[in-house]
């Protein structure tokens, strides 16, 4: 039961991270992964299968998007060298 209910608490996490704007969104996401996933293994979720549905859904959902966060910080840290260049 009590693993049930940590699954369940983890999953309602997850779908209140999805609504965040990106900033919070991508840091919430690493606190979600480093207190659920860290020490546990994504095998010990015992949900139901839409529950279990629903989470594939946020983890595929929220890794594009992490990889596109990803892409656009690397591009603002280059235009930032850049114009640091420029200014000197």
């Amino acid at each position: 039961m009590e693993r049930r209910n940590r699954s369940i608490e983890a999953l309602q996490e997850l779908r209140y991270i999805d609504s965040l704007d990106p900033e919070q969104r991508a840091e919430s996401l690493r606190n979600w992964v480093e207190v659920n996933l860290s020490q546990k293994s994504i095998e010990d979720f015992d949900l139901e299968l839409t529950d279990l549905n629903n989470l594939s859904e946020l983890f595929y959902k929220n890794i594009s998007f992490l990889k596109q966060h990803r892409k656009n910080m690397k591009h603002q840290i280059d235009n930032h060298k850049k114009i640091r260049e420029f200014l000197k």
